[in-house]
């Protein structure tokens, strides 16, 4: 069955603001959450639809992947996916804390706090957070794709107590105060009646179990350290592209699993050539009697070198173009092209002797090479590709 939009599962545009898709979540999870909806199975399936909905949206690179791709975008990165109403039920309480939906005699009869007492146990294990880079890559790389190694520092596995944070030797024990439940209950007697109220463990912090910590990393299970990670660029990357590396981010809290590494691309500028889309383009100067008579030049490209044919009566401005030698496309159906600007120079007169300059006089006599109307309409394949040419110069322009 096909997946709703999750915008429409929330209830919100899709210019939505983070706070407007927190307050939707916020109302919507309150309504269907299970404690709420006892043996209500399509109450419960809604809360994973909302709460899954609510991963995507609330993550602004997930939610950019979504708004251009749709459910294909994020295929494989919604965790809620996977998770049992268990996982739901942590992932509920990140966000909104400890609060209790259920009766207090639930405590007796197996209600909420089954539930909670089995995620407090879990609690001394974490995830370890995501870490996000930037890394450069040169047009060529990017024409073949790319292997690159970067080092990085980031919290690892203690390799003393090997990430589970207990001293050597040692074990867990269940906490006498709370007995594993990780809280502890009070009953206060006013004038009102009876007031019950329910606050975390002072003696294990919530955890529900004792340790003795690992000197090294303080119970932590990691400590600072750096890596060296590869990353596989593949060939269309543009700038901003997102490379997602699983399992290399920091590592997680007292055996917890690790984050992802996220990799930016940043394009490297070029010497030469300037990007446009798929396309790459280049300026290429001819003296005038190459122009006027043709010729044959070695132009570089992205993967080395060809050899271009200069056709007589080449203009400055004409563009010329070397079919399949740009950059492919991310997805790899296609591939760009390599435009070549003609540019026909002109020496300063200043840098000319007297007898060029002189050849030059008798040759601007001669009316062969004067052209026939000094204005008129521009060409249409001119103005076509004048568009691509103001890129051009805007571009280089920037550079000075």
């Amino acid at each position: 069955m096909a997946k709703r939009d999750y915008y429409e599962i929330l209830g919100v545009p899709r210019n939505a603001s983070q706070e407007e898709i927190k307050r939707a979540y916020r109302r919507l999870a309150m309504k269907y959450h299970p404690d709420r909806n006892p043996g209500d199975k399509e109450a419960e399936e809604k809360f994973k639809e909302i709460t899954e909905a609510y991963e995507v949206l609330s993550d602004p690179e997930k939610r950019a992947r979504y708004d251009q791709f749709g459910h294909a975008g994020v295929s494989g990165q919604t965790t809620t996916q996977h998770m049992n109403i268990e996982d739901i039920f942590r992932h509920f309480s990140d966000i909104f804390g400890d609060m209790d939906f259920g009766d207090p005699f639930d405590v007796f009869f197996g209600g909420r706090t089954t539930t909670r007492r089995r995620r407090r146990q879990r609690w001394h294990s974490r995830r370890g957070e995501d870490i996000r880079i930037k890394v450069s890559v040169s047009l060529e790389d990017i024409a073949t794709g790319t292997t690159k190694r970067v080092r990085i520092k980031k919290f690892v596995p203690c390799n003393v107590c090997h990430g589970t944070g207990l001293k050597p030797g040692t074990t867990q024990q269940t906490c006498p105060t709370c007995r594993g439940t990780g809280y502890v209950r009070q009953v206060k007697h006013t004038v009102f009646g009876v007031l019950q109220t329910t606050t975390t463990c002072p003696t294990c912090g919530g955890t529900g179990r004792i340790i003795e910590p690992c000197s090294a990393c303080g119970g932590e299970g990691r400590v600072r350290g750096e890596e060296v990670v590869t990353i596989e660029v593949p060939a269309g990357a543009r700038e901003g592209t997102a490379i997602e590396v699983q399992g290399k981010g920091h590592a997680g809290v007292r055996g917890g699993p690790p984050g992802n590494l996220i990799v930016e691309i940043v394009e490297e500028p070029h010497p030469i050539f300037i990007r446009d889309g798929n396309n790459v383009v280049m300026e290429l100067w001819l003296s005038y009697p190459e122009a006027v008579l043709g010729t044959t030049v070695e132009v570089p490209t992205l993967t080395g070198k060809a050899r271009v044919k200069i056709p007589p009566g080449t203009s400055s401005g004409e563009i010329l173009r070397l079919k399949n030698k740009g950059l492919p496309s991310l997805e790899g159906y296609e591939k760009g092209d390599q435009l070549i600007i003609v540019q026909i120079y002109a020496p300063s007169k200043d840098k000319l002797s007297s007898d060029t300059r002189q050849q030059i006089e008798k040759l601007a006599a001669n009316s062969e090479i004067k052209p026939v109307n000094r204005t008129g309409v521009v060409s249409s394949l001119f103005a076509k590709l004048k568009d691509l040419y103001n890129v051009l110069r805007r571009r280089k322009s920037e550079e000075y």
